[in-house]
């Protein structure tokens, strides 16, 4: 089903046409939800645009606009306001017919995009022996959120985990170890991965401070390169290792990823650079292999280079990133590729992306975006860190959300004198203690920083999981005292709006189509978490101001009806947000 911004935009396309002329087909009639319901559901502001054009004052051009307009079929009247804002407001009997319609469907009557893409989406990417920590977690859930919208819409989207499996490090680490624990580099898992993290930073700090360690670590990265069946073999214990904890994380975080790192790229590199010199793209300088580029100087006003090629002969990031880009758009054949990092990358990405413009490898019919984000900040404004100025880990930060998400369920069953098995008790930690933690971060613009706090994410009032989470817990509350049957009511739905509140929740029912085109567009997850908070809080007053059971039928019925839908269309949404739905809290 169309939503009905999309509709009211084709029939005001028709309107400009019929009073204007055909020149003016195609023009945005700059229709968007009202920013006050004082002036009605919906708004066209198109007729001040277009003064200039026609000559016309806006007001004149309003009413022409409305005299050559259909929409009786959704709408009231029109009216004009101010300058020449055109006010919509719909129809109740138009309300009730799209609702009984979503109620019948089991997608909610979301039709799947008549234009599927092709989308690559490149998030998480850890580092092989480093552990997760409080920085990849932006990364993982926000990439895992876009990953659900647009699949949900019918695209083809392949999720790719970019983990960073190659290069000078493992040179470190193995030379590290095979004076320091060799038995590391022939048994599996005879290290966890604490103590391989460790070594890993000891093996840094040697580079940092001995030409010779430094010197031994290089030809360790040559060998790996080169094939060398032991350096292989280490490399390949390392990862497989980093591997399975990293699994431990997503498996908890309920995310799905292909993993494609560093390494599946690196066959690929010579052929980077020798497409750049058949362009005539590279330069040397300092005896490295450069593309210089537009818009990006030094200090003394010089142009900044891409080092494609370092002075050893070695590739780095930039060289893998091309690589892996041209890889995306002709053997994945993708449409839109979509780099989920935090905003520190941004000037990396624009370089690597002028260069691969300059080299035509990016088509025209092919959208690469960098998602960026910002920062999780403590609760003293400093990025998050723990009392010993240590980077938090993400499965402690994880594992104490669930605790406390646990303290807080125990506490308010004592309260309650209700006794539940330790079953619902665990499950329910579980699912608020990781939905508070995803919901707390994709609620915020991911372009900003944002305070990390366990207090507010696990409040039950405001702008949190929980407070959703308990929206839709009340409807299952109200089928259980009622022994209500939602599935047997949706089979012949007859929707009645009569009171403020009713139509008021029916409005906003209708626009989850409009928020999922919004996220998948502009790709801010947090406009569906304000849906879905305005979601329940407008259920919760409806139901504060409507009796449900108690009602006479058939608005008893209808009433019911409300409560289900606004309960699916929660767990739909809450769902794109890669959270979970309890029946009982």
């Amino acid at each position: 089903m169309e939503s009905t911004l999309e509709k009211l935009k084709s029939k005001f396309d028709k309107a400009l046409v019929a009073a204007f002329s055909q020149n003016l087909a195609g023009t945005d009639p700059m229709v968007v939800p009202a920013s006050n319901p004082k002036f009605g559901d919906y708004q066209c502001n198109v007729a001040m645009s277009l003064a200039k054009k026609l000559k016309d004052k806006p007001r004149a051009i309003a009413t022409q606009i409305i005299d050559n307009l259909d929409i009786t079929d959704l709408c009231l009247p029109p009216e004009i306001a101010g300058p020449g804002f055109i006010n919509l407001s719909l129809k109740p009997e138009y309300l009730q017919i799209c609702l009984e319609a979503i109620i019948k469907d089991e997608r909610l009557n979301i039709s799947p995009t008549k234009n599927p893409q092709r989308v690559v989406i490149d998030f998480s990417s850890p580092n092989i022996a480093k552990e997760m920590h409080v920085g990849h977690l932006r990364s993982t859930i926000i990439g895992d959120s876009l990953a659900r919208v647009l699949e949900f819409q019918g695209h083809d989207v392949l999720r790719l985990n970019h983990v960073g499996d190659w290069g000078t490090q493992f040179g470190m680490l193995i030379t590290y170890l095979r004076e320091a624990f060799p038995e590391a580099l022939i048994t599996a898992d005879v290290l966890d991965i604490g103590d391989l993290v460790a070594f890993y930073k000891q093996s840094k700090k040697r580079f940092d401070e001995d030409e010779n360690f430094q010197e031994k670590s290089r030809k360790e990265v040559v060998s790996l390169q080169g094939g060398a069946e032991d350096s292989r073999y280490a490399w390949q214990l390392l990862c497989n290792q980093s591997r399975r904890e990293f699994q431990v994380i997503y498996d908890l975080l309920d995310i799905k990823l292909n993993e494609r790192g560093e390494s599946f790229y690196n066959s690929m590199l010579p052929g980077v650079l020798e497409g750049l010199n058949k362009l005539g793209l590279l330069e040397e300088s300092d005896g490295a292999q450069c593309v210089f580029l537009e818009g990006f100087i030094n200090k003394e006003g010089e142009r900044l280079p891409l080092i494609v090629q370092k002075s050893d002969g070695g590739y780095n990031y930039a060289t893998t990133d091309l690589a892996a880009l041209i890889h995306r758009i002709e053997k994945e054949e993708a449409r839109r590729l979509i780099y989920v990092t935090d905003s520190g990358q941004a000037n990396h990405f624009s370089q690597v992306w002028q260069v691969a413009k300059k080299a035509d490898w990016i088509p025209e019919n092919v959208e690469v975006v960098h998602v960026s984000f910002g920062l999780v900040l403590g609760e003293d404004g400093k990025k998050l860190k723990t009392r010993s100025g240590e980077t938090v880990r993400l499965r402690e930060l994880l594992d104490e959300a669930i605790n406390r998400a646990r303290n807080d369920l125990e506490k308010r069953l004592k309260e309650e004198n209700r006794s539940e098995s330790e079953e619902f008790i665990e499950n329910a930690a579980g699912v608020v203690g990781l939905s508070a933690v995803k919901y707390a971060d994709l609620s915020q613009n991911r372009n900003s920083n944002y305070v990390f706090s366990f207090d507010k994410m696990l409040a039950l009032q405001g702008n949190t999981a929980p407070y959703l989470l308990y929206a839709y817990v009340r409807v299952q509350g109200i089928a259980r005292k009622g022994e209500i049957d939602f599935e047997k009511l949706r089979k012949d739905a007859k929707i009645i709006l009569q009171d403020e509140q009713e139509l008021v929740l029916g409005k906003h029912l209708l626009q989850l189509n409009e928020v999922l085109n919004i996220v998948s567009v502009e790709l801010l997850p947090n406009r569906l978490c304000e849906y879905l908070y305005e979601l329940s809080e407008k259920f919760n007053k409806f139901f504060e101001n409507c009796p449900v059971l108690k009602s006479e039928e058939p608005l008893r019925t209808s009433r019911l009806l409300l409560c289900d839908v606004t309960a699916r269309t929660l767990k739909l949404g809450l769902s794109l947000l890669g959270i979970s739905v309890l029946e009982r809290m």
